[in-house]
């Protein structure tokens, strides 16, 4: 059996940065142990299986007035099926509009996070609308929380996804470092680490033009993530309320590094950004 396959930097416009996911688009599903091998393999935080669904006849693209495609997606990392994935997410609305580019919107459906809804705006960037996933503040923090990172959290919030910890310099964003062994104890949960940028006290990175910035250490991978779509639906209401906006930028400050941009609309969070392919080609099964 052949397939094809598409790898894609998601949330930036050039390769070898942003976050790096392969799409494969499937005419059926195939074995789940089998889509779980095709991620070991590739070795990329996640690969992402689509199959298309039925034309919904109630559903229509609001620039063409065709039908939206839609397809039920699933995100596969290395180690695990996950249930929600903002990059890859990306990368396959990116490769679907590459294909065909007088589509202007396109429709996923997963299990987890409902119907998402994927848009091509006219300066390029793909926004995607996802549920917002705030999280909520605690105080009894677990101890693999406290000794698995280098620098002690002011804050810790938690969803059910991850727990974020706020820093008060982007420095020790930058700077904190994590004991992978420790915080796998936390598992399913990941770690995020933020502050916002407005606290910069160097002329060093990251760039003030953005609100906050990130870095996020992921169970499912077992490791930091390049780039995260999905933890910014609960950083995104998180910064949005700390500092009293709506539209926030955000860098998350990986050694690839992404930008997004992201606008808290209520119980949805808006996130937009660019794609590149670095590679199509074709697997042998």
């Amino acid at each position: 059996m052949q397939l094809d396959m598409t790898i894609v930097d998601a949330f930036t416009d050039t390769v070898f940065k942003g976050n790096s996911a392969a799409v494969i688009v499937l005419d059926k599903w195939i074995d789940d142990t089998l889509m779980q091998s095709i991620a070991m393999q590739n070795k990329l935080s996640e690969t992402a299986f689509l199959v298309r669904q039925p034309v919904q006849s109630a559903e229509a693209d609001n620039t063409t007035n065709r039908p939206t495609p839609s397809y039920h997606i699933r995100w596969f990392s290395p180690l695990q099926e996950v249930d929600f994935c903002g990059h890859a997410t990306l990368a396959s609305a990116y490769l679907l509009f590459d294909t065909d580019p007088s589509l202007s919107q396109v429709q996923f459906y997963a299990k987890a996070v409902g119907v998402l809804t994927l848009t091509k705006r006219a300066d390029g960037k793909i926004q995607m609308d996802f549920p917002n996933q705030k999280p909520e503040r605690i105080t009894s923090l677990p101890q693999a929380l406290i000794e698995g990172l280098s620098i002690k959290p002011v804050e810790v919030y938690q969803n059910q996804k991850a727990y974020f910890v706020v820093y008060e310099q982007p420095s020790d964003v930058l700077n904190v470092k994590q004991d992978t062994q420790v915080l796998a104890k936390l598992a399913p949960y990941g770690v995020a680490v933020t502050c916002q940028t407005q606290n910069e006290d160097s002329d060093n990175e990251p760039d003030l033009k953005y609100d906050f910035i990130s870095r996020y250490f992921s169970s499912a991978i077992g490791g930091e993530d390049p780039v995260t779509g999905s933890i910014h639906t609960a950083l995104a209401p998180l910064w949005a309320e700390k500092l009293g906006k709506d539209t926030l930028l955000a860098y998350q400050a990986s050694s690839r590094g992404g930008e997004l941009e992201c606008e808290v609309q209520g119980d949805r969070v808006l996130i937009a950004g660019h794609a590149v392919r670095y590679l199509s080609g074709t697997i042998e099964i």
